[in-house]
C-alpha cells in the first residue's frame, strides 16, 4: 500500500555532512508524522528525530545542534541533514510515517547505512 524509499546515506569523515531523503508513495491520503530513526550494531533502535504535518520537531539530544528535519508535503519526503557528523552517528537510519492509506498506520523504510570514519 505504502512504500517507503531512502536514500543519501554514505561513507563521510568525521566534521562532514549528508543529507538523507525518504519519499512515501503508493496510496497517501494523508501522512501525519514522519520521522528519522537508527540502529547501531548491536544497540537498539533509537529516535534521532520527528516532525509533525504542522512542522514541530522533536530531536534526540545527541543530534541537536547538528542535524536538521524537514518535509515536503507536496513531494510526501521527508529530509535529514546531518552536519558535524561523528564517528558515534554511524548506523542504519531508517524513516518512518505515519500515514492514512486504506488505514492509519505506520511505515518504515528499509534503512539507509550511514557511516562516519575518525
Amino acid at each position: 500500500q505504502v512504500q517507503l524509499v531512502e536514500s543519501g546515506g554514505g561513507l563521510v569523515q568525521a566534521g562532514g555532512s549528508l543529507r538523507l531523503s525518504c519519499a512515501a508513495s503508493g496510496i497517501i491520503l494523508s501522512i501525519n508524522a514522519m520521522g528519522w530513526y537508527r540502529q547501531a550494531s548491536g544497540k537498539q533502535r533509537e529516535l534521532v528525530a520527528s516532525i509533525t504535518s504542522g512542522g514541530s520537531t522533536n530531536y534526540a539530544d545527541s543530534v541537536k545542534g547538528r542535524f536538521t528535519i524537514s518535509r515536503d508535503n507536496t513531494k510526501n519526503t521527508v529530509y535529514l541533514q546531518m552536519n558535524s557528523l561523528k564517528p558515534e552517528d554511524t548506523a542504519v537510519y531508517y524513516c518512518k510515517t505515519h500515514v492514512l492509506s486504506r488505514s492509519w498506520g505506520d511505515y518504515w523504510g528499509k534503512g539507509t547505512l550511514v557511516t562516519v570514519s575518525s
